[in-house]
């Protein structure tokens, strides 16, 4: 007589960690398509942004515009990296969102509330990305097993 055992552990953590890698995957896409809009509104001088004098990081809002704009794309693309469990995603995901609140920050003078969201979320990003094992990790661009 054989008995099968399984590990629910392992389950329980890979579904843990399949599910904070979809929300950072999901929340990088979000983030990377608002830095776009961003960024086009700032290359397009939309009268929607505050201008601050004597801003020790005062640049063009034109400037602030392409930064965005770039950050967003990047953002975008790996975000959809995000779904297969690739370190490359991983690191390159923790990296831009750190770079999104470096960008924030120094932009907190033109649109102050939403530069602070942003930098909630993307320290979100970087924590789930972070708190993940990579070896607990299920392809999600693939069907789990049940």
């Amino acid at each position: 007589m054989t008995a099968t055992h399984t590990r629910p552990a392992d389950t329980a953590k890979q579904e843990w960690a399949t599910g904070l890698t979809a929300f950072a995957a999901v929340m990088l896409f979000l983030v990377g398509l608002l830095d776009l809009f961003r960024g086009i509104m700032a290359i397009a001088e939309d009268d929607i942004f505050l201008t601050t004098r004597n801003y020790v990081f005062e640049f063009d809002l034109t400037g602030w515009g392409w930064i965005h704009l770039a950050l967003g794309v990047v953002a975008v693309i790996v975000s959809i990296g995000l779904l297969r469990p690739a370190t490359w995603a991983r690191v390159l995901g923790v990296a831009i969102a750190g770079l999104v609140i470096i960008a924030n920050f120094l932009s907190l003078p033109y649109y102050p509330v939403w530069s602070v969201v942003m930098i909630a979320i993307s320290a979100f990003i970087i924590w789930a990305l972070c708190v993940v094992q990579r070896g607990n990790l299920y392809d999600l661009s693939e069907e789990r097993p049940l």
